[in-house]
């Protein structure tokens, strides 16, 4: 399963021109969907009229070079350590899923545009494919099962879903469909032979569609207004434009 690029497999009665359109599509929908949760929640207006907000009251200029530190320590912080988390759990399983995503995420694309009509695709490209869904799926149901605020603290059934789990359970129902899709596909014994397999696929198509269209009304969108909003209030807190209280202990989010 690890050594096998399950798109080549696919290729038998899909064309990869076919893979390759549909990726670049669920592409073009998210970022349609973005803009248009932009729009309609009115989140752009929003962030402009804060950055005027924070000008208008800044008790010193930012240079160039501060500026371009504040945003380095965004992407170190937020981006990249998942810092917005004080819990420990929270910020491992939001990590999880955040590289595993990316990792699998970029394997899916160089697998379907470079090596779907390869003879020969290479080993590291197919484990990171694997190890990134198997990572998403590690994070994504200890936060589904154990984390999530409802279930942690309100002590709902995690199967009580409400629109906000939209994003989450799409994305677990995506990976794990292509996982065992992908298992069926390598499986010389498996049940129901190519039948099986092709409904497996069907379902990973279908749930994988449901992630990437639904962009306006999950919570994919939020992954870029986060470190926009955290930027943000980088550069209030540094210009003395912050109308938020700072900690008891006199630190703040710029230092």
């Amino acid at each position: 399963m690890f050594i096998s690029n399950p798109f080549t497999l696919l290729t038998e009665f899909l064309s990869p021109l076919v893979m390759q359109v549909y990726v670049v599509l669920m592409i073009v929908a998210v970022a349609g969907g973005t803009l248009f949760d932009l729009y309609h929640k009115r989140s752009a207006e929003f962030f402009a009229l804060r950055r005027k907000h924070s000008e208008a009251a800044a008790q010193r200029r930012l240079g160039a070079g501060e500026i371009a530190a504040l945003a380095m320590r965004t992407v170190a912080s937020e981006v990249a350590t998942s810092g917005e988390f004080c819990k420990w759990p929270r910020r491992v399983s939001h990590l999880l899923m955040s590289y595993g995503f990316v990792i699998y995420l970029a394997a899916t694309i160089v697998m379907v545009f470079v090596y779907a009509t390869a003879a020969h695709t290479p080993l590291v490209l197919t484990a990171l494919w694997n190890i990134g869904a198997l990572m998403v799926l590690v994070g994504g149901c200890w936060f589904f099962f154990f984390l999530r605020v409802n279930v942690a603290y309100e002590g709902h059934s995690p199967f009580h879903l409400m629109r906000a789990d939209l994003f989450i359970g799409a994305l677990l129902a995506s990976v794990a469909c292509g996982l065992i899709w992908h298992f069926a596909q390598t499986a010389q014994s498996f049940a129901g032979g190519a039948t099986a397999t092709l409904v497996l696929f069907a379902l990973y198509l279908f749930f994988t569609t449901l992630l990437f269209v639904s962009v306006p009304w999950s919570k994919f969108a939020h992954m870029f207004y986060k470190p926009v909003a955290a930027f943000q209030k980088r550069l209030e807190e540094a210009n003395g434009s912050s109308d938020l209280p700072r900690p008891a202990d006199g630190s703040h989010i710029g230092s």
